[in-house]
């Protein structure tokens, strides 16, 4: 991987693999957190009436998919990079790259995808890939975390590796934007794409607790640019030390951007042709109509 040069090669994929491998003995640790964000995607699913048969979760660390068939949806396929992960989910479950997705077109009518495509390098590919295993009218949820998430971790860490090697190396991911979310799903496919925002706010008493528990859940960097010399040692200690925090520990934010799209069908709502309205809106807010350039007063 490291020889790749190409711009869109952004992870180093087999290093997340093995890393996601560790985790699955370790997450437990982090557990509350990961089952908390879980829960708040598949609260989604109350917004909608449609009963799903066919859902395929990707990157759900053996928590999604027992939720999934608690909520009745009689097939659920679990589907995640790292074998040791996806073997904890129970039912029928496959060890696959969400960038090569080995599924048939039409296989499901829902895909829930929970904080795990941020790891990905081409997510418009991996985004086209999911809707094209979707049957019309399906509905796609996911999680992953936007610009802003450790934003304080990530700044303190270029200033500590600037201060000590006069450079520093990437060791927070890139995450996106809010204004990327829906571009993303349209560019994808998507019928009716909506990206929303909401943060959740966790403090640390001890900052080095934060490292230790993203590599817990596997979240450390796997950047291909990332500095491999070993770091100084007084990179973290230093690093740690410049966080904001006060009585109430060091806050740490989790900008959670949620995805939302409709694999198109014949039956959703579409805007309507320009020129083809037959009531006036006048009429319905029961107001005079004016002309462009009449005088109103």
């Amino acid at each position: 991987m490291r020889g790749m040069s190409a711009p869109h090669f952004i992870f180093d994929r087999p290093l997340h693999r093995r890393r996601r491998d560790r985790a699955a003995a370790t997450q437990h640790r982090v557990a509350p957190v990961i089952e908390a964000l879980a829960e708040r995607l598949l609260d989604r699913l109350d917004d909608t009436t449609r009963r799903f048969g066919r859902a395929l979760e990707i990157g759900g660390r053996g928590i999604v998919a027992p939720a999934l068939r608690a909520r009745g949806i009689p097939f659920v396929t679990s589907m995640d990079l790292s074998p040791r992960q996806v073997a904890g989910a129970g039912g029928l479950a496959v060890a696959g790259d969400e960038e090569w997705l080995p599924f048939a077109e039409g296989s499901f009518d829902l895909v829930v995808a929970n904080f795990c495509l941020h790891w990905v390098n081409d997510l418009p590919g991996a985004l086209a890939q999911i809707r094209r295993a979707m049957t019309p009218d399906g509905l796609f949820l996911a999680t992953l975390p936007a610009l802003g998430t450790l934003q304080p971790l990530r700044e303190a860490l270029t200033a500590a590796d600037a201060a000590l090697r006069g450079g520093a190396s990437p060791r927070v991911s890139p995450f996106p934007e809010l204004r990327d979310g829906a571009a993303l799903l349209q560019r994808a496919g998507f019928a009716l794409p909506v990206a929303d925002l909401e943060e959740v706010s966790l403090a640390y008493r001890d900052p080095l607790m934060l490292l230790r528990d993203l590599q817990a859940a596997g979240e450390t960097s796997a950047i291909l640019s990332r500095d491999a010399r070993i770091p100084p040692r007084n990179l973290f200690p230093q690093a740690l030390s410049a966080l904001p925090g006060g009585a109430e520990g060091i806050p740490v934010t989790i900008r959670l951007l949620t995805l939302t799209g409709w694999s198109p069908g014949p039956d959703q709502p579409r805007a309507a042709r320009p020129g083809s309205a037959t009531a006036r809106l006048s009429d319905a807010l029961g107001v005079p109509e004016h002309k462009a350039g009449d005088a109103v007063g």
